[in-house]
């Protein structure tokens, strides 16, 4: 009898240990990659579905790893950003939450104290088991908040590979930003604020800088000989005199080879975790500990690409720029009907006013990075694929092209922050190991949005979606969008401060409607201002996608739009001003609690907008 006792404790214990072992199986690794500031016109596989050709309307573009995922996975190609900014756009996706839900409107930093805070996105999938690693750009601006009420640096992913220190160590070819004492071993009593610095195949920095120019006469001729020979244009607002040593680099060619670039060290650092399994290695000066094959991964690589500075290796270079580009056309009269506040982005970074040379290289250098940054995403997503497949576990890319978009000359401008669809129309692609749940060659046609990035990871790590602890999530799971579980939108909306100042949006397959939400950024003040200001103080854009799909005819005022004009006006404040709108005085540095809320109009996001 004692025996047989013992015979079904061990059994219980060795199903016990089974079920664990395969509910850790069905975790699968995931791969999150996310570009930054890049167009969906650089992928042919996006151009196909979109307008129906491979190569952007503009001309030349090379893409075939990003293709290779698309054929392997699930595209959505009707993805929208809610908010276009990289900080505010970041917040949604580890967040997984509007801004008028977060209260992350821009480049604010926020904590972790705030009463309706949640954990992030690589903290809950700790807390289901996984091992998190993150290199590259993150943009994430949360802080930590002490006791005594001061920030402090916050990590949400357990392994995180810090490249500001890196760059200072060689491990870049173009750095720009942070405060430097020493230079070179010499001490200066006043920190340079304004440093950058280029990094030659042979570790030498080359450091731009007016106010290190100011203290010292030896790297005087450095900006002049760094824009000449990295063939560099800096942006320029017209009548502005050309600077060696401000405005951002829309173009040039990189020091360094393929691969040795920082984005390139990006991928490179992502295979050392990989390959050095429960073992430390190094990264510069300082160690890390590789992944442990026992537990799921969570990676997340932050590509910089194509953001400025625009530098392409110059074999990259060399090849785009046998071809010539169509420049997007601007015309004034696109300016007299143009919102206020697209106005004023125009205004700070405009780019119709630059020659003919300067626009074809500005295009062709961007398109080039682009074509760089694939080939990256080819090694890492091959990588990521080599490590779980040696260990037969199972896994999932999830693939997001560009934080955000970026203008080429459209609408008058370079940069983002607008509501228009180079800013905001940002593709997906889901790879998965599981392909019943995300086929290959797929294509999702419904409108999906960033906030699904979050729930989508969370319900393949295991999470039940339904639960208390995952109420806040604002999104759907991609999974159940393709399996066509998940409700219909009929509408993406987005909200985003920066720039143009606040102001919000709608769009449907028809038109898109962007307003100002309040008079200024005061939060807790106004909140609900915009129900009784004029249609003129909201400053509308409206444009009918049917007849103009550059977004370039504003009929806010024409007579004829005012019905669907008052529907979509409806429909959008209902949403982001009286749905479980917060607002949060966080601070200069994020210090601040106090939540503003505003809930006059619960459940108006109900994916449903029937224009009549």
């Amino acid at each position: 009898m004692k025996n047989l006792i013992k015979s079904f404790g061990l059994m219980i214990l060795f199903l016990t240990v089974s079920k664990t072992v395969n509910a850790q199986e069905q975790q699968p690794n995931i791969l999150y990659i996310l570009t930054d500031d890049q167009r969906y016109d650089s992928v042919k596989t996006f151009n196909q579905e979109i307008d129906g050709r491979e190569m952007s309307e503009l001309g030349y573009i090379e893409s075939p790893e990003v293709d290779k995922l698309a054929a392997q996975g699930t595209t959505f190609i009707n993805t929208y950003v809610q908010a276009a900014g990289c900080a505010p756009s970041r917040a949604v996706i580890l967040q997984g939450r509007y801004p008028f839900r977060s209260g992350v409107y821009e480049f604010e930093y926020h904590n972790n104290k705030a009463e309706h805070m949640k954990p992030s996105l690589p903290e809950q999938m700790v807390d289901l088991g996984y091992q998190t690693f993150h290199v590259g750009k993150l943009g994430y601006r949360l802080k930590g908040l002490s006791e005594n009420g001061k920030t402090k640096d916050y990590k949400v992913f357990q392994t995180d590979i810090n490249f500001r220190p890196l760059g200072k160590e060689g491990f870049t070819d173009y750095s720009g930003g942070g405060w430097w004492n020493k230079v070179d071993g010499v001490k200066y009593d006043k920190p340079i604020k304004d440093m950058s610095f280029f990094v030659t195949p042979e570790g030498k920095f080359e450091y731009v800088s007016k106010q290190l120019n100011e203290l010292t006469d030896k790297y005087k001729n450095v900006a002049k000989e760094t824009t000449e020979k990295y063939d560099l244009i800096r942006h320029y607002k017209k009548g502005q005199k050309k600077s060696m040593y401000k405005g951002m680099i829309i173009s040039g060619v990189s020091p360094r080879k393929a691969g040795k670039t920082r984005d390139g060290y990006y991928a490179h650092f992502l295979n050392e975790y990989l390959v050095n399994e429960k073992k430390q290695f190094s990264a510069g000066k300082l160690n890390f500990q590789g992944v442990d094959p026992s537990k799921p991964v969570f990676a997340h690589i932050g590509f910089d690409f194509p953001h400025t500075p625009v530098l392409p290796p110059a074999d990259f270079r060399a090849r785009f720029q046998k071809h010539k580009y169509n420049v997007p056309e601007f015309s004034d009269e696109e300016f007299v009907s143009m919102a206020k506040q697209m106005k004023r982005q125009v205004n700070s970074k405009p780019s119709y006013h630059f020659t003919d040379k300067e626009k074809q290289k500005m295009i062709q250098d961007y398109y080039a990075f682009c074509a760089y940054g694939d080939q990256l995403v080819g090694k890492a997503t091959k990588d990521f694929v080599a490590y779980s497949e040696k260990h037969n576990q199972p896994w999932m890319i999830i693939y997001v092209c560009g934080d955000h978009g970026w203008k080429l000359n459209e609408h008058g401008g370079v940069s983002k922050f607008t509501p228009w669809k180079w800013d905001t129309h940002n593709p997906m692609i889901v790879v998965s190991s599981d392909k019943k749940k995300f086929p290959a060659g797929k294509v999702v046609k419904r409108f999906t949005e960033f906030v699904d990035i979050a729930p989508t990871a969370l319900s393949a790590a295991g999470a039940d979606l339904n639960a208390d602890k995952y109420s806040y999530l604002d999104g759907l799971d991609l999974a159940k969008t393709v399996a066509k579980k998940a409700p219909k939108r009929d509408y993406i909306i987005g909200e985003s401060h920066a720039v143009t100042g606040p102001r919000a949006y709608i769009r449907t397959k028809d038109y898109v409607l962007s307003l100002k939400t309040r008079p200024n950024k005061k939060e807790g003040e106004n909140m609900e201002w915009a129900l009784s200001a004029s249609w003129q103080d909201l400053d509308p854009a409206l444009y009918d996608l049917n007849k103009d799909p550059r977004e370039v005819n504003n009929v806010a005022f024409q007579k004829e739009y005012q019905k669907i004009a008052k529907q979509m006006k409806e429909k959008l404040l209902n949403i982001v001003l009286g749905d479980n709108r917060v607002e949060i005085n966080w601070g200069k540095w994020g210090t601040g609690t106090k939540i503003y809320r505003s809930n006059f109009a619960q459940g108006a996001h109900d994916f449903k907008l029937h224009l009549k």
